[in-house]
């Protein structure tokens, strides 16, 4: 049973809506903030923080869906999409920040940092593997591909890891902050894990649920 009431199917569209124009709020709010100079620090840098840090949010709310589902009976797959779509954005509004407000342009010394300095690279590694998901999140495509986009879009786990230790090398000293999102990805990367041996018990436990009148119809 569902411990949440079920939204109304006319909803469902305009929910997903909804939430594409909340989860671009952030994005918003923190230029809006650095533009008129309300930034704590160094205003590109903190923007460009913060755009990253709502693409591993958002790449960890996508990965947490089928867990939900599975532990709450709560569906809320309508919205898998949306947010990886909303972490797709943020990844390349991060990088965009870093290549234009950051860099501004100096290809050269985009190139020498992705070598040189291994967060970005692996930074750099999570975007490229993720614009292929990003192109592909449509029907279309979903269609096209048939079970290859199933096997394409489970890179989605490898890109989170490779976020999670993005953000984790970006700092000087790894502090609690790193430490949850990092424990968070490692958490879905085991439930992945471990998920059909879960399902299979959960099967086997309702069997004999299910089959209970039966049996005591017959008994009677």
């Amino acid at each position: 049973m569902a411990v949440f009431p079920t939204l109304p199917k006319r909803f469902h569209g305009p929910s997903v809506w909804m939430l594409y124009a909340v989860g671009l709020v952030p994005a918003a709010s923190a230029f809006y903030l650095g533009a008129t100079g309300q930034l704590p620090g160094n205003a590109v840098k903190e923007f460009e923080h913060l755009l990253g840090l709502w693409a591993l949010r958002f790449l960890i709310a996508t990965l947490a869906i089928t867990p939900i589902r599975d532990l709450f009976a709560v569906n809320w797959l309508r919205y898998r999409r949306a947010l990886g779509l909303l972490a797709f954005y943020y990844v390349l509004m991060h990088f965009l920040a870093y290549m234009v407000l950051d860099q501004t342009l100096r290809f050269e010394a985009i190139v020498a940092d992705i070598a040189r300095r291994p967060f970005i690279t692996i930074g750099m590694a999570a975007l490229v593997m993720l614009i292929p998901l990003g192109l592909t999140s449509n029907n279309w495509s979903i269609r096209k591909l048939g079970q290859r986009w199933n096997k394409l879009h489970r890179l989605v786990y490898v890109i989170a890891a490779a976020g999670a230790l993005h953000f984790a090398m970006s700092v000087k000293v790894v502090g609690p902050e790193q430490m949850l999102y990092v424990a968070m990805v490692a958490a879905l990367l085991a439930w992945r894990a471990i998920r059909m041996r879960f399902l299979r018990s959960k099967r086997q436990q309702a069997g004999p649920i299910r089959s209970r009148p039966a049996t005591e119809k017959a008994a009677g």
